[in-house]
């Protein structure tokens, strides 16, 4: 459609590959571990120590579960979408000790008491106890270390534990809570129990953010499975939810075993055609309340090394919302601490006393002149700094005259620094597309500093290949603003959390 000189311009950008075992390369991340194994496979190797925590019942399905995954798991249907899963052991190198697994009990009684609890915050608030108390009481008491904890709960704490979740009428339902002016931090009670009752009021009700954010502190690295997910065929009664269910089997495999490899300590792959010395940021947002006219927000950031290996910065609490346009931006001074740490840990996690060569800010809104100044002051003579501008596009839809979509990494270069990135589509390796819909692209913009947009959009291609919380081919965000509202709701899950500069497998 023409050169790049001011007009309009359609092009491609290849597959993004990436490194696995003996510096191999490819673009599947299942075909690099199963030909090839992990990227760090002579650094993480072996026996490996992982702990469960829940109810026996479901204690006893995840540890056949795991045995099931140390040998080939196949569906019935082999489909290049779904491909078979290795085993363990032949994909990632190591193993659980099934003679030597710490296994801590929540009793399915007191997870049944709490269930009938119909105030939200109260009963999040303890049934998250059952398994955060035990956990960090565990670790200051008992000497065999974890790598990762299982922690398998029952559906009903998946149901129920979610914002806005009501439980079914009963008789039996416990009501116990305070009202709205009783939750006031102002208000004290003569009684230690009306005081306990008001604990529950400083977290989210959301069982899996509130358990990560009350484990942080302790540094306890959590992988939270529901029951259903490994144990359907004894759960459902349905033969046809089970077939559907069974397509899965291949994934559930690759998913488990690729997270709990990350979460251990191991690197399962890295970019293959990385630029050295570049260091991407994904700023991530939460307001405390959902008043709307509410200001007060929480500023935090991903950073991600060019290798993929990533680290979380929590920033500081303040105004940082705009109700008339609806964006975050922070001020200088919080600016300037936020990207001062992101230089800092990455010294330390590249082991250099060098700068990065450049630094990509990955935003989803514009950024202003004042927090712009505070980013910049602390770059400044020691690397190149770019802002990009990433946010979905709904509004254009391009098509062509084949079975399935466009391809994956299409790209509308639409000026030297704004284009339309095509992260999802038809993917020649699969001979498939994933998802049903035509696929919205990605509206792509270098808001601020220089760098061609198609090395931007390349970069961010790739990026969209570094979701270690699962094995699949391609996300369609990058890793820098896949997470970020996860992220940005653990860490105001509840007030005063601890952390500090922790890893990104903390979090998901």
């Amino acid at each position: 459609m023409g050169s790049n000189n001011g007009q309009v311009e359609l092009l491609h950008i290849p597959e993004p590959r990436l490194t696995f075992g003996f510096g191999q390369k490819l673009v599947d991340v299942r075909d690099g571990i199963t030909l090839f194994g992990p990227f760090t496979q002579d650094k993480l190797t072996g026996q490996l120590n992982v702990g469960i925590i829940g109810p026996r019942v479901q204690r006893k399905a995840l540890k056949d579960y795991l045995e099931k995954i140390h040998k080939p798991v196949y569906n019935e249907k082999q489909e290049l979408a779904r491909p078979f899963f290795p085993g363990l052991e032949a994909a990632f190198g190591i193993c659980i000790n099934f003679n030597n697994i710490p296994e801590i009990d929540v009793p399915l009684e007191e997870i049944a008491e709490y269930l009938r609890y119909t105030d939200g915050h109260q009963r999040v608030h303890n049934l998250c106890n059952l398994y955060s108390d035990r956990l960090i009481r565990y670790g200051k008491e008992e000497e065999m270390p974890v790598n990762v904890w299982f922690v398998v709960i029952p559906d009903e704490i998946y149901l129920y534990g979610r914002p806005k979740s009501k439980i079914p009428f009963s008789e039996e339902n416990i009501r116990l809570g305070l009202s709205k002016r009783q939750r006031d931090p102002r208000q004290g009670f003569l009684f230690d129990e009306l005081n306990q009752l008001k604990d529950a009021y400083e977290f989210e009700v959301n069982f899996h953010n509130q358990l990560k954010a009350k484990l942080l502190s302790s540094r306890i690295v959590t992988q939270i499975i529901r029951e259903s997910t490994i144990n359907y065929s004894e759960l459902w009664k349905n033969d046809k939810k089970i077939e559907e269910e069974r397509k899965f089997d291949t994934a559930k495999a690759w998913n488990i075993s690729t997270t709990l490899y990350y979460k251990a300590g191991g690197l399962p792959w890295r970019l293959g055609d990385v630029r050295e010395g570049v260091c991407y940021i994904g700023l991530v947002y939460k307001k405390l309340h959902t008043d709307e006219i509410d200001r007060n927000a929480c500023c935090a950031a991903q950073m991600f090394l060019d290798s993929g290996d990533g680290v979380v910065f929590k920033g500081n609490i303040g105004p940082w919302y705009n109700p008339k346009t609806k964006e975050f931006h922070i001020k200088r001074v919080d600016a300037k601490d936020l990207l001062a740490q992101s230089l800092n840990a990455f010294k330390e996690k590249s082991q250099t006393d060098n700068n990065p060569k450049e630094i990509f800010i990955h935003a989803k809104t514009y950024f202003d002149d004042e927090e712009w100044e505070g980013f910049s002051a602390v770059t400044k003579g020691k690397a190149a700094l770019v802002g990009v501008r990433i946010c979905d596009d709904m509004a254009i839809k391009l098509f062509r005259d084949y079975t399935y979509c466009v391809p994956r990494g299409t790209v509308l270069r639409i000026s030297a620094s704004k284009a339309l990135l095509w992260s999802k589509g038809f993917i020649p390796r699969l001979q498939t597309q994933l998802g049903l819909e035509t696929p919205n692209p990605l509206d792509i913009e270098v808001a601020r500093g220089k760098q061609d947009i198609t090395t931007v959009c390349k970069d961010i291609l790739a990026l969209t290949k570094l979701n270690y919380n699962a094995c699949i081919y391609g996300d369609g965000l990058p890793v820098t603003l896949r997470f970020a509202d996860s992220i940005g709701e653990v860490l105001t899950a509840g007030q005063n959390i601890e952390t500090g500069v922790l890893p990104f497998k903390h979090y998901v």
